[in-house]
């Protein structure tokens, strides 16, 4: 081991020891003084590899996350000292950072409101300005979404210690909670205003806390350990999912990212599959699919285990015309036509039958210039759906 790893190694043995003190109010005191040295010296990724350790210990979220802050707390001036992320303008993290900035302006603006509420806490027109306000933070619920499902699945393909994100998701989920309550509250008839100041308050602390250890501490290191054209290739896509404040242009440039498929696979555009895989997911989806092309040809059946309506492979080739007796064939005729000419793109229908609710729905496809290119049959069992009542959030088998 080199003496720079044997440095980190003790360094964050020390961390973890100073974490523990904190966290079990084991003389933090007395346990920050005597690590100060270990605490200036701290760096990005020390903090990273410290989360993705603790988030593996098996302590409960709510405590994890109270001693993290507590932690990040304690190191709070080493890490305002980091420098930010180096990138160019309107690159991956530049975006990220600048919607950043906004959101700051937004949670500055409406500070001087939150104190005029507590001198004022019947003013029914300032309270209908903050929910203004509060529903325009609340855009921000956006950002967070694109860092959860496009920026992490990126993290993670480049560290292995990459659960800090699932702490800092936990977070995400605290604001998105204290953002709903906070607006249903300043618009509800009974306003509690001491509730109100204790959720306003976790959001802030919330909120200004990911800005900083987003700034400081994962986007620096994101910078330093990931290509710039790995993150260059996931910026289109956070640009259609949509940034709350900020949102580039999308280019040529940006759209000439990462199109290599795998041999033997198909390209979906948001993945690429063998055909074996591809058979076996349409095959496991619990509902019933025929494919029938733009001149009307049937061109594609599913078979899952469960069968609603029966299909045999003569009927590959076949006009869709010939499928169905005379009886309904016009109506058929008359989707077919309504989504040919674009009137119509979905068409419901709802039976009895063997004792279940068929919801049988026909689906107009259409290419990225809205040309007709066919539709699709989608034939589900339904009646177990329409029985459900109240939730269900928790693992439950034996239901």
């Amino acid at each position: 081991m080199s003496e720079i790893s044997q440095h980190k190694s003790k360094r964050m043995e020390q961390l973890l020891l100073l974490f523990h003190a904190i966290l079990e109010k084991d003389k933090p005191v007395e346990a920050i003084r005597e690590n100060q040295e270990t605490t200036d010296n701290t760096q990005a990724s020390d903090i990273i590899a410290l989360v993705d350790i603790l988030m593996q210990t098996g302590i409960p979220i709510d405590k994890l996350k109270t001693g993290i802050n507590k932690f990040i707390n304690v190191l709070g001036k080493t890490i305002k000292s980091y420098p930010d992320a180096k990138c160019k303008k309107n690159s991956l993290l530049d975006v990220f950072m600048v919607n950043n900035a906004i959101l700051s302006e937004k949670l500055k603006a409406v500070k001087p409101l939150f104190r005029q509420l507590n001198e004022n806490p019947d003013d029914s027109q300032l309270k209908n300005e903050i929910a203004d306000h509060l529903a325009a933070i609340a855009l921000f619920e956006n950002y967070y979404a694109i860092k959860e499902n496009i920026l992490f699945p990126l993290i993670e393909k480049f560290w292995s210690d990459y659960r800090c994100l699932h702490m800092m998701w936990s977070f995400h989920d605290d604001i998105r909670s204290n953002l709903k309550k906070s607006l249903e509250m300043i618009q509800s008839e009974t306003f509690d205003l001491m509730q109100f100041n204790k959720l306003i308050g976790d959001l802030y602390f919330n909120m200004y806390a990911i800005v900083l250890r987003e700034e400081k501490l994962l986007f620096p290191w994101v910078a330093e350990t990931i290509p710039e054209e790995n993150l260059s290739s996931i910026l289109p896509e956070c640009i259609e999912m949509g940034f709350p404040y900020f949102q580039p242009k999308i280019d040529a440039a940006m759209n000439a990212s990462n199109n290599i498929v795998p041999e033997g696979t198909v390209n979906l555009e948001t993945g690429a599959l063998s055909a074996d895989q591809i058979i076996l997911l349409f095959n496991h989806l619990p509902v019933d699919i025929t494919f029938v092309d733009e001149n009307n040809k049937v061109r594609y059946f599913s078979t899952p285990p469960k069968r609603i309506f029966p299909r045999s492979k003569a009927i590959i080739g076949r006009d869709v015309h010939n499928c169905h007796p005379p009886e309904s064939v016009h109506v058929v005729e008359q989707i077919v036509e309504s989504f040919r000419n674009g009137e119509k793109n979905v068409a419901s229908f709802w039976i009895n039958m063997k004792g279940d609710k068929i919801l049988i729905q026909y689906f107009a496809l259409r290419d990225k210039d809205g040309n007709y290119k066919g539709v699709i049959e989608v034939s589900q069992e339904i009646g177990s759906i329409q029985s459900l009542q109240g939730e269900q959030r928790l693992l439950d088998w034996a239901q």
